[in-house]
């Protein structure tokens, strides 16, 4: 039923936002948004991303699939997100609920309630906004009168982990399958159960964990979970959308009344990836590659700046340069987005023979940067991991870019590969030593190069999915030789928190146990994980302990062949182009 209520805006206004930094994030009205008469829609839907408003406003596909549901005349879609401590205090203080920023409707007046699950550590703040929003944690405890909560993401390509919390997940594209998903759940008739089954059953892109029972094997390892009622798919197939040129973002994105990580209009020109990386995941469950025409790329690139005011644009794909008509592109949005003073962003390069090429298209107003992701700093190593690249590619293109006037260079490596050497780790230090010193033969100057390196974890729906990860002793032992090998500083080395990566590595490739393990360090008060300053490891550490969950059987371990996947019931376009 549709739902606004004035005073509980005027109780935000008037006693939360008073209380708490940077209200702008709570308030909701910002140009773009889209607030509907209560009175002339059936049916309500809160995208709920689960971080702050900061990174959620960022992100493409969230704003996507709130232009596309507000497009459903009977449909009111709403933004939520994970607050700051500050204002959970706030709300629990004045045992107020969490609520969406276009009406202030409490999360529990809402029919459904879908999660965007873009990385790991972001889960239990899903449990954070759940008990804020007056919704039992766990899906068993859920009545008819509650909110179906559902998911999707790339996070999903393992439900197992977050199973206990969420009532269906949505595998693959979400442009078609959400609005699915929503018209037949208000559609159907029954106990909460017997529409669960109902959508089980009609949709093959579903995934409903109550549906579905886990064995251990003779290890104690989780199998692949089989369905317990008829009619349920065995497996479930990601969706999968034929054009992007078929769900077109709005041309009047949101724009952020705070500053936000990324506060330009954003465009996804290509979905899938050409290349065949054996570690990376999305390459794996993206496929087949679809891109946006040309001709839609300018359109939307133009009006969205002209609406927004926005002066930088960022053409998102796996690898942008990859993108088939990219030269063509790059002229045509020069010509429309020029005379606007409008600049263009590309954040994912490949490295290939068409580097040097592709520099030289580029501008160097405002950022000035160049980022790349060699992944491995040997050619013989990215051979192994399916990477095609050779350091004389990158150092041509690097070459071009100095030539060009770029005097910043930001490289992705990871360490931790199968069959990895100390002449591998030793190549990272190498090859960004090369290319700051050939940045000051080229400019006179000595240009900022940065090497970020990750921490390889073996990623499911990937290649290298069987794979254990490295040992943490490895990783310390690596990451002590990249400094000691960086200690004249010719560039800066960042390397990803290593604490951090183990437990991404458990969330990813763990099983339906792991629910209890986010609960427990959610009642121990773990809030927003994925930022570094907030991030404690102590109550992960002790829970894990408390638990008896065995992390190196999950995260360390190889999977044989004959062996099930926890995984294993969701299946995407393998072999696809």
């Amino acid at each position: 039923m549709p739902y606004y209520d004035p005073e509980f805006r005027r109780t935000i206004e008037s006693v939360l936002l008073p209380d708490v930094h940077q209200p702008g994030q709570y308030i909701g009205g910002e140009l773009g948004s889209v607030v509907k008469n209560p009175q002339e829609i059936r049916f309500r839907l809160a995208l709920a991303f689960p971080d702050t408003y900061t990174i959620g406003m960022s992100h493409f596909g969230y704003q996507l699939l709130y232009s596309l549901m507000n497009r459903k005349p009977d449909w009111a879609c709403e933004r939520v997100f994970t607050p700051f401590e500050d204002m959970e205090t706030v709300l629990r203080r004045n045992r107020l609920p969490l609520y969406s920023l276009e009406t202030c409707t409490p999360l529990g007046k809402f029919d459904l309630i879908g999660f965007s699950l873009q990385y790991e550590m972001s889960y239990t703040n899903v449990l954070t906004m759940l008990d804020l929003g007056g919704i039992p944690l766990h899906r068993t405890e859920r009545t008819d009168e509650h909110p179906l909560i559902i998911a999707g993401g790339p996070c999903v390509t393992n439900p197992e982990p977050m199973s206990d919390f969420i009532d269906l997940f949505v595998i693959g594209d979400g442009e078609e399958a959400l609005g699915q998903v929503c018209e037949h759940w208000v559609n159907t008739r029954g106990t909460r159960r017997e529409r669960l089954l109902e959508l089980a059953r009609a949709l093959p892109f579903v995934y409903v964990p109550e549906f579905y029972s886990v064995e251990l094997d003779a290890s104690g390892r989780a199998g692949r979970p089989k369905p317990t009622e008829s009619g349920v798919p065995e497996f479930v197939r990601g969706a999968v959308i034929d054009s992007l040129d078929d769900y077109q973002p709005s041309a009047t994105p949101i724009v952020p009344l705070i500053e936000s990580v990324q506060d330009r209009v954003a465009i996804e020109i290509m979905r899938g990836c050409p290349g065949r990386c054996k570690f990376c995941q999305s390459t794996a469950i993206k496929r087949p590659i679809r891109i946006r025409e040309v001709e839609s790329i300018v359109r939307l690139a133009r009006e969205s700046c002209l609406n927004t005011g926005m002066n930088e644009v960022s053409l998102l794909s796996l690898s942008t340069s990859d993108y088939p008509h990219f030269e063509k592109l790059m002229e045509r949005l020069r010509e429309e987005l020029g005379p606007l003073e409008v600049s263009i962003s590309l954040p994912s390069l490949r490295v290939n023979h068409l580097l040097s090429r592709t520099v030289q298209t580029l501008t160097t107003e405002r950022t000035g940067g160049l980022t790349l992701a060699p992944e491995a700093a040997r050619d013989e190593m990215r051979k192994r991991i399916g990477k095609p690249i050779t350091n004389a590619n990158l150092l041509e293109g690097c070459r071009s870019a100095f030539e060009s006037g770029f005097q910043r260079v930001k490289m992705y490596f990871m360490c931790g590969f199968p069959e990895e050497t100390d002449e591998d780790l030793d190549g990272i230090t190498n090859l960004a030593r090369n290319i700051a010193y050939l940045g000051k033969e080229v400019s006179g100057r000595m240009p900022s190069v940065l090497a970020s390196v990750s921490n390889f974890i073996p990623k499911p729906h990937t290649p290298f999915e069987r794979q254990g990860m490295a040992s943490r002793e490895y990783f310390s032992r690596a990451h002590r030789r990249l400094k000691y090998d960086n200690k004249h500083k010719s560039f800066n080395l960042k390397y990803h928190e290593l604490s951090v990566s183990l437990l991404e590595a458990l969330l990813s490739r763990g099983d339906r146990r792991i629910g209890a393990l986010l609960e427990a360090v959610w009642r121990a008060g773990t809030r927003l994980d994925s930022w570094s300053d907030h991030f404690r490891r102590e109550p992960w550490d002790e829970a894990i302990e408390r638990l008896g969950i065995d992390t190196e059987s999950i995260v360390h371990t190889p999977y044989p062949d004959e062996a099930e996947l926890p995984w294993g019931q969701i299946t995407f376009c393998a072999g696809v182009p």
